[in-house]
């Protein structure tokens, strides 16, 4: 059996939950360590039983309390060699992660504590950008937090999955008709930016098998696109594919946890 829960996701900050009763671990630590702990606490977990950090970049609402919640709980925190790096200059992170940080290799699968887990290059622009596969004891993820274009490499992982978590960032006519300056609005839509509900549902068209149980929306817009939004595209999506109906899709919310989903015996 293994828990998920989403603590945050979004441009406000971004750390998510995974965990069993005898490991558990963070993906990012994008909000406050006393916040992470009150939403882990309202489900009855423990912000103590973490065992790892596993990081995505270095943007500040992915890592803006790593350093704070390494120093205060000396936790294992995994990051690809060239974004340990970034982090040892950044300046929520210098000098606090110091002993606790163990370098990856994209495409390298790493085992800790009976769980494995496989960082992938995406791309995105940060100075070094993973997404991750990781096998919870038979119960296989993906995690894309942050992404501008999909790769064959991004379909192929997210085809491992039985749980896929993966941004549909921004809905195109809203972002198109919104009040974000014209550089905003190229970052976003260039290659290394964000993807929109529609390059999401082209995502899930490609990877969409048999053992895909649940899709989870993540890191989108507070101003250019709605949950509703993202929801229909992806499920009109995975119909066009014949995806079960029961198989399990939701957005998860910005400003607070997600509910608590238990996959697994």
């Amino acid at each position: 059996m293994v828990r998920f829960v989403s603590l945050s996701s979004g441009s406000n900050g971004n750390c998510y939950y995974l965990g069993n009763d005898s490991v558990a671990l963070l993906i990012d630590v994008g909000i406050g360590g006393r916040t992470i702990s009150r939403r882990l606490a309202g489900y009855g977990l423990d912000i103590k039983s973490v065992d790892m950090v596993l990081v995505t970049h270095e943007h500040l609402d992915h890592i803006r309390s790593l350093g704070t919640f390494t120093e205060h709980y000396h936790k294992a925190v995994f990051a690809t060699g060239k974004l340990n790096r970034v982090l040892k200059s950044h300046f929520c992170t210098e000098g606090k992660l110091t002993g606790c940080v163990h370098e990856t290799t994209p495409g390298c699968e790493i085992e800790r504590m009976g769980v494995r887990f496989t960082p992938f290059q995406v791309r995105h622009d940060a100075q070094d950008t993973v997404g991750y596969h990781i096998d919870f004891f038979g119960e296989t993820f993906t995690f894309i937090t942050d992404l501008g274009e999909v790769t064959d490499e991004v379909v192929d992982y997210c085809r491992r999955a039985n749980h896929l978590i993966v941004e549909s960032n921004y809905d195109l006519d809203m972002l198109l008709t919104g009040f974000y300056p014209p550089e905003l609005k190229h970052r976003i839509m260039t290659g290394h930016g964000h993807l929109s509900n529609d390059q999401t549902a082209g995502l899930l068209r490609r990877c969409y098998h048999p053992g895909l149980e649940s899709v989870f929306l993540c890191h989108l817009s507070e101003n250019n696109n709605t949950p509703t939004k993202a929801v229909s595209s992806a499920a009109g999506a995975l119909r066009s594919v014949g995806a079960p109906d029961d198989l399990l899709l939701c957005a998860l919310p910005r400003r607070e946890a997600s509910q608590l989903f238990v996959f697994g015996k």
